[in-house]
């Protein structure tokens, strides 16, 4: 259903575009609405399409699995990165949080809807607010590596730390919730 919707949007595009170029100062309204219906149906069958794919019981469950799985796996690498800091050169942080830690990023990214499925969308904007200021606060350890600035990203690393830390404590109390 989501491609059919994909599909769709194509297809008015291309038809509203056109019939916006037949004329030089006017559009023809009584072809382009339905052409713009087309787009609207398009959007709709495809968020449907991507909602029901993403709440089936069993890609929640999966998906809630690598949520812990991830996070844990990010919460334990970026305490070992804390531990080892004073011993990484600091032109090569970069390179240690793209080995390190992108994986697990992109798993959590990816099955983060999960959350608000399973549970509220409090709970999903509880833990993705500190996830996402822990990716912030991992992407400024990374740009100062890039420039060089040592203490400022030993300084983000550590904030980095408290807030997935945070991040994975209130993903921890939804499964025991």
């Amino acid at each position: 259903m989501k491609n059919v919707g994909y599909v769709l949007i194509a297809i008015s595009f291309l038809l509203c575009s056109y019939i916006s170029i037949l004329h030089n100062f006017e559009i023809n309204w009584g072809y382009f609405t339905p052409a713009l219906l087309i787009g609207v149906v398009g959007v709709a069958l495809a968020r449907f399409g991507h909602k029901r794919g993403t709440q089936t019981k069993d890609i929640v469950s999966s998906n809630l699995q690598d949520l812990d799985a991830s996070l844990g796996n990010i919460v334990t690498n970026i305490r070992d990165l804390d531990e080892q800091k004073k011993n990484i050169n600091v032109y090569d942080l970069h390179q240690k949080i793209d080995d390190t830690f992108m994986d697990d990023l992109n798993t959590f990214v990816d099955a983060r809807e999960s959350i608000g499925h399973a549970y509220t969308l409090q709970d999903y904007a509880d833990v993705m607010s500190h996830f996402a200021a822990g990716e912030r606060y991992l992407n400024r350890v990374w740009s100062t590596s890039v420039d060089g600035y040592i203490d400022e990203a030993h300084e983000y690393i550590q904030r980095a730390d408290q807030q997935f830390t945070e991040a994975y404590e209130k993903l921890k109390a939804l499964g025991n919730g």
